[in-house]
């Protein structure tokens, strides 16, 4: 009775872990976006986030086939509205892969701004604009901006090349850093997304 009571354990054990591997074997990525973000400032200080994702090949070729129908490579308006809708707007459910904190404090990414999409270099591109006003003081503010999707389907990095540049900073002391944020992880606690830290006060 013992020995078929452990086999009986054994196999739905055997069942549970062959649900969780199946799960996160599903869960690996199979998007690949090279991410830029301007960081944008106003007379106030902080007004928000102009981010470019470049996505990989076989993404821009998916799109290309659904949504370029008159095949001349390029997106016309009409083709843009409609890649917002059916290959943007979701990731509304999940922030715009866009997790924000302001001193610490969750900022929800809520709506976003002038979202355009266009080839380049044989790649799709999106661009779009996240408010976020955050005041400049004398003392310095800390913005922490993490991008990833939390169900690993899509795998988020920095491009090499000008991940962040600034604009109409000139008003402000800035420091940048990208890096592992450790506070934060996915995919079963196996990885810390890389993020952005932004640090600015009013120049002394």
């Amino acid at each position: 009775m013992k020995k078929q009571t452990n086999i009986i354990i054994i196999t739905i054990l055997v069942i549970l872990l062959s649900a969780i591997f199946s799960e996160i074997a599903l869960s690996h990525p199979h998007v690949f976006i090279a991410q830029r973000i301007k960081i944008v400032f106003d007379d106030n200080g902080l007004a928000g986030f102009n981010i470019q994702w470049e996505f990989d090949e076989m993404f821009t070729s998916m799109i290309v086939e659904d949504h370029d129908k008159n095949q001349n490579k390029m997106f016309e308006a009409n083709e843009v509205a409609l890649i917002k809708k059916e290959a943007f707007l979701y990731v509304s459910n999940y922030n715009y892969f866009t997790f924000v904190r302001i001193n610490g404090k969750k900022f929800d990414v809520k709506f976003i701004k002038n979202f355009s999409a266009r080839l380049s270099n044989h790649k799709l591109l999106y661009v779009f604009f996240i408010p976020c006003h955050v005041a400049a003081t004398n003392n310095f503010k800390q913005v922490l901006i993490n991008s990833y999707d939390p169900s690993y389907y899509t795998a988020l990095f920095f491009s090499d090349k000008d991940p962040v540049v600034l604009e109409n900073s000139e008003a402000c002391e800035i420091k940048t850093a990208i890096k592992e944020d450790e506070s934060t992880s996915i995919y079963y606690g196996q990885i810390n997304p890389w993020a952005l830290f932004l640090d600015f006060r009013k120049k002394q």
